[in-house]
């Protein structure tokens, strides 16, 4: 391992290591990958963190982060230069895609995964083996061992709202998001043009680990969206490569790229119905408390869990009904969008409304909660 070099504490079909992988290789930061299978983790990393959860970033001088957004943040603090979601317009833009990402596309992630498990089932026992210490079960049982690991997050789709109703509706979304990027990765190598931003890095999250390297998602992708999955490929590696795009070193255009807005009209068609449901839930769980004290966790039980929940909410979205557990953390990604917003000159202003007026996104960004939400202690809690 390389000195003074971070550790990054995940898996290669991690959801969230994969954006934080990406974000280290693409920025050259020195970095090692573990997985949970050295016992450090569940020695050390498990007990400090409070929750058994990847990714989790240990620093050269032995600090840990967890959660993907919180390790930006942090690198970022330590390195001003950095910058991902980058400022003005654009950062509010990348913002948005990274909380749209990283939330509203769960339940299509984990649709694909495991709602087609009897198709990739080798694919997965290997990627989930990978994760058990060697020697913590004898090598006969190692299968039945994963299997079961594999159960564990398999009934997670009820949660999500994952039914049989609404998965012709999950498979046109992937559809429709995958042709508007696949127009976009045709004339622009990264998200907001020419070098990568915090949308990136969040839509990395579930278009790699899940719906680019699982094998039924995968060979979708490749076969209708080819230059989304090389896109995959060019966050997995420093600079900038593809010669159809010119010299790395090239000059960003003035303006956003015109291919961004159909990309954004889909996002708000699939995210806003569940983001305003969640946010309807949130509000009534705070004008149920009496007098909460900031630093209040934000749970229906008093459960610290790694995304929180307030109970389940029902929405409907193009004719078809969604039922899920409420997603607290999608507001939370949210707020750091409206700041970003919230901080722009007048000109910029005016040019967001404009846009958002034309995608659809003008309700969720409108969205006002009762009470602001703060990560402490590696869960959510009112601030």
């Amino acid at each position: 391992m390389p000195e003074h070099s971070f550790i990054l504490w995940g898996t290669p079909h991690s959801l969230f290591t994969g954006k934080v992988r990406s974000y280290l290789l693409k920025h050259g930061i020195p970095f090692t990958e573990r997985t949970p299978a050295d016992p450090h983790f569940a020695a050390e990393i498990v007990p400090a963190i409070g929750l058994q959860v990847v990714p989790v970033l240990e620093t050269p001088d032995g600090a840990l982060w967890q959660d993907s957004t919180v390790i930006i943040d942090r690198l970022e603090h330590r390195e001003p230069r950095l910058q991902a979601a980058g400022t003005g317009l654009r950062g509010v833009i990348a913002h948005l895609l990274d909380a749209f990402a990283c939330t509203a596309l769960l339940p299509m992630a984990m649709h694909y995964r495991w709602s087609y498990r009897d198709q990739q089932e080798q694919f997965l026992l290997a990627e989930f083996g990978r994760a058990i210490p060697a020697g913590a079960v004898p090598p006969a049982h190692k299968a039945a061992a994963t299997a079961r690991v594999m159960d564990k997050f398999a009934g997670f789709l009820a949660s999500l709202g994952v039914t049989a109703d609404v998965i012709p509706v999950i498979e046109q979304d992937y559809l429709d998001l995958l042709a508007a990027l696949e127009d976009h990765f045709q004339h622009e190598p990264y998200v907001l043009g020419r070098a990568p931003s915090l949308a990136d890095f969040g839509l990395m999250a579930p278009l790699y680990a899940h719906l680019a390297r699982d094998p039924v998602p995968g060979f979708i992708m490749k076969t209708k969206a080819p230059a989304v999955a090389r896109w995959t490929e060019r966050m997995n590696t420093p600079g900038l490569s593809d010669p159809e795009f010119g010299p790395a070193d090239a000059s960003e255009p003035a303006g956003l790229p015109p291919t961004l807005p159909p990309i954004l009209e889909v996002v708000f068609r699939i995210w806003t119905p569940g983001l305003l449901a969640d946010a309807a839930l949130f509000n009534a769980w705070c004008g149920a408390l009496e007098d909460a004290a900031p630093g209040t966790l934000v749970s229906a039980d008093s459960r610290r869990l790694v995304h929180a929940r307030l109970g389940p909410i029902t929405y409907t979205r193009g004719g078809t009904t969604f039922s899920r557990e409420s997603q607290p953390q999608a507001l939370w990604h949210l707020a750091r969008a409206q700041a970003a917003a919230a901080a722009l000159e007048p000109a910029e202003a005016s040019e967001l409304h404009s846009l958002l007026a034309r995608t659809g996104g003008i309700e969720a960004l409108e969205i006002s909660l009762e009470r602001p939400l703060v990560r402490k202690n590696n869960v959510l809690v009112l601030g």
